[in-house]
């Protein structure tokens, strides 16, 4: 399946470019998701962030990814450009209160500035996605070298963020990967994500828009993007207030992407 989708607009943008995402393999065996599950996250010895950083991490593969870890009827929900003071709090109450586990692919520069609200999504058990330092939408365009500082900064901004947690995914910006930024974060540990349902909440078409398209178009894939910064997103609150329980009516599970 072939998914292409405009880019948005750039001061807010994650919408996909126009790469070709490849279509999600079939999900794994059904697993439950647990907090930061994966031996990469924070060392009980008390090493410090740097350590953490320079600690050997376990080859991925490099596809994009787009199938749950939960099965067939998992979904995936994804939460993009954070963390932000106003959003992403917001976002994490929802979450909680619907008890779903959620993946944040955090922009490094947001998770500098704010690294209590890294801790939080971790405390709460979600899981950390690099979206490199920048969010720069035109990175499949750009030197290798380039690439490289966008991803491994960002996740040395993000580990020291987090007090020591890994990413275990890697969003390009936009959906501008290349086969060197798939194959470099790939290399760090970092499944390059994908995803099957664009909110495009980054247009703000409003709460309805947003729940009518995840109706739409969840049976097409189980990865679902939203973000958490990046502008205004009441808009996404309320469509997550109301998406998550019918998901869940519907037969649906929340779990985190396949690595």
């Amino acid at each position: 399946m072939v998914m292409l989708t405009p880019r948005g607009p750039a001061s807010e943008a994650c919408a996909i470019s126009a790469a070709t995402f490849l279509t999600g393999r079939s999900a794994a065996a059904a697993s439950v998701w647990t907090a930061q599950a994966d031996p990469t996250g924070p060392s009980k010895g008390g090493d410090s962030a740097a350590a953490a950083a320079e600690r050997p991490v376990k080859k991925v593969a490099a596809e994009i990814a787009h199938a749950s870890e939960a099965g067939p009827r998992g979904v995936n929900i994804t939460i993009d450009d954070g963390p932000d003071p106003v959003w992403t709090p917001q976002v994490l109450r929802l979450l909680k209160d619907e008890g779903v586990k959620a993946t944040f692919c955090m922009v490094g520069t947001q998770a500098e500035a704010y690294p209590d609200l890294v801790k939080k999504v971790v405390a709460d058990g979600h899981r950390l996605c690099n979206h490199t330092v920048s969010h720069d939408t035109t990175m499949d365009t750009k030197s290798e070298a380039y690439q490289s500082q966008q991803i491994l900064d960002a996740e040395r901004m993000i580990i020291k963020a987090s007090g020591g947690v890994r990413s275990q995914y890697y969003r390009a910006p936009g959906g501008a990967f290349t086969p060197y930024s798939r194959q470099l974060a790939a290399s760090h540990g970092m499944r390059p994500l994908g995803w099957n349902v664009d909110t495009k909440d980054f247009e703000h078409p409003g709460a309805d828009a947003m729940v009518a398209t995840v109706k739409r178009e969840i049976a097409g894939g189980p990865t679902v993007l939203f973000h958490d910064a990046g502008g205004e997103r009441s808009e996404t609150v309320a469509a997550l207030r109301e998406v998550l329980p019918w998901l869940r009516e519907q037969g649906y599970t929340f779990g985190f992407p396949v690595r």
